[in-house]
């Protein structure tokens, strides 16, 4: 069997989690199968739909490094890939089904199918529709399209059970007196999502279709219309949704839940794709940190639970550092670059004047990021002293081998041009035979003497990629501080 599978986002925003894993589970799968990944778009809702919104959807699955075989601007034998570009292809099919017997012409406007609701929950019933245009007779029918009434076309539900078998979920039974006979074009012509994505995946000949649990209730409309219109039912998968860390579905009031926001968080997207993949799914080996290429050998649709997944910000962010202290060094410099320009910390004209040193500097705070846009924070210590020096750097100025450090590594950098690293220990070895001052009372003293903090890159590098004027300007600060105490 050839495998296709798609991802079907309405283009109303940008990507949240939720449907960027959907897409990524698709994605792995097909790319396991060695099968097809089909984007299209579901753009019915015309209101919030546009083609700005759609293109946020490719800028998010690019980033995420979805890449699809077909779909809108790709292209493919199976098109045109948005549903708005179709709508010839639905009238055919729902013309289909009303001359079959399959579906009718309802003739109810909303002010009675709204009475019949409430009759039925004050009975305690189902909310479904009475039938009662089920069975007009042609001429009913005539008359009341010659009187310019409108319609909507409604599905006939002949079945009372729909067994719905499912890859993840095994069979499920379903009751179709839970929902009746359900509109599949509304009055103004537009048809209805069950009835388009079956059109749809049929002519795009999808085998599997995997996506959130949450469409499950759909399932069995959708089974209904596959078998009326002779169409082979695809194998259904529904992955269970995400949920925040209180466990209630997840939602902004989480945090950041869209691609693009993780992204201007300073997240890298092989760990947001490495993450993503974990959420309800396991590798057999049990391994944590995955590239892609592992991911695709290793996804299995039947090693994913059943149970919801919780979003876990803190993992996310642990796993994210790993992968920044992975990054090959010019890669890393250049995906932190936008993030020192748009703090302000640095133009990007400073950075290409000065660009080996600034990656010096980069590489020398790395191993303290969790995140990409930390990097201001930390960097900055090489361009700023801190207005306000904490409670741990006050403690290190008391100590009376402080001062008598501070001022003889001035003294040895006075005569100097520049500092490199062997210089640096040559000085520090100096200091600690004729002051007898080692260990943290030498190394302290240097840190807080050239930085105004306790915490940093490593001093060697701190104090070879500052300019010497700089330096003696901040040991010559931190003495005065000190004498003023």
């Amino acid at each position: 069997m050839s495998i296709r599978v798609r991802f079907a986002p309405s283009p109303t925003g940008h990507l949240h989690v939720g449907n960027a894993r959907t897409a990524l589970f698709n994605y792995l799968f097909s790319s396991s199968q060695k099968g097809q990944f089909i984007l299209r778009i579901e753009d019915t809702d015309l209101l919030r739909s546009s083609l700005e919104n759609e293109e946020m959807i490719y800028e998010d699955m690019r980033w995420l490094g979805l890449d699809w075989d077909e779909g809108p601007r790709k292209g493919g034998d199976y098109g045109p890939y948005r549903q708005t570009e179709r709508f010839d292809i639905y009238k055919k099919y729902s013309e289909k089904l009303l001359k079959d017997g399959n579906a009718y012409k309802c003739f109810c406007s909303k002010e009675e199918l709204e009475k019949e609701k409430e009759k039925a929950v004050k009975e305690g019933k189902p909310p479904r529709y009475s039938g009662k245009c089920r069975n007009l007779t042609a001429d009913e029918i005539k008359t009341l399209e010659d009187k310019g009434v409108e319609y909507s076309i409604r599905f006939k539900v002949n079945k009372e059970h729909i067994l719905v078998k499912d890859v993840i979920r095994g069979e499920i039974d379903f009751k179709t007196d839970s929902f009746g006979d359900f509109i599949i074009v509304r009055p103004d012509g537009t048809p209805i999502y069950n009835f388009v994505v079956v059109v749809d995946d049929a002519l795009m000949e999808i085998s599997h279709v995997i996506r959130g649990d949450d469409h499950l209730s759909n399932t069995p409309k959708q089974v209904l219309i596959f078998e009326a219109l002779g169409f082979e039912i695809p194998q259904f998968a529904h992955i269970p949704m995400i949920l925040g860390p209180d466990h209630a579905k997840l939602s902004k009031r989480h945090g950041v839940t869209s691609i693009k926001a993780f992204r201007q968080q300073g997240y890298l997207s092989e760990a947001l794709f490495n993450y993503l993949a974990l959420l309800s799914w396991s590798d057999e080996k049990e391994r944590e940190i995955l590239n892609k290429n592992e991911l695709i050998e290793s996804f299995s649709l039947k090693r994913v639970s059943k149970s919801a997944a919780v979003f876990d910000f803190e993992k996310l962010k642990w796993m994210n550092g790993i992968y920044i202290r992975n990054l090959e060094e010019n890669d890393f410099f250049e995906r932190v670059k936008p993030f020192l320009t748009d703090s302000g910390i640095l133009s990007e004209d400073y950075i290409n004047k000065h660009s080996e040193k600034i990656k010096k500097m980069s590489l020398s705070v790395r191993d303290n990021l969790d995140l990409l846009s930390e990097i201001p924070e930390y960097i900055k210590v090489y361009f700023h002293m801190p207005d306000e020096l904490d409670n741990n750097v006050k403690d290190i100025m008391k100590w009376e081998t402080t001062p008598v450090v501070l001022k003889a590594f001035k003294e040895e950098i006075e005569p100097l041009e520049k500092i490199d690293q062997p210089k640096y220990k040559e000085i520090v070895k100096k200091i600690q035979k004729e002051k007898k001052i080692k260990g943290k009372a030498l190394f302290m003293a240097i840190r807080i003497g050239v930085s105004g903090r306790a915490q940093g890159p490593e001093l060697d590098k701190l104090v070879t990629l500052m300019e010497k004027d700089e330096l003696q300007k901040r040991l010559e600060i931190m003495i005065e501080k000190i004498g003023g105490n």
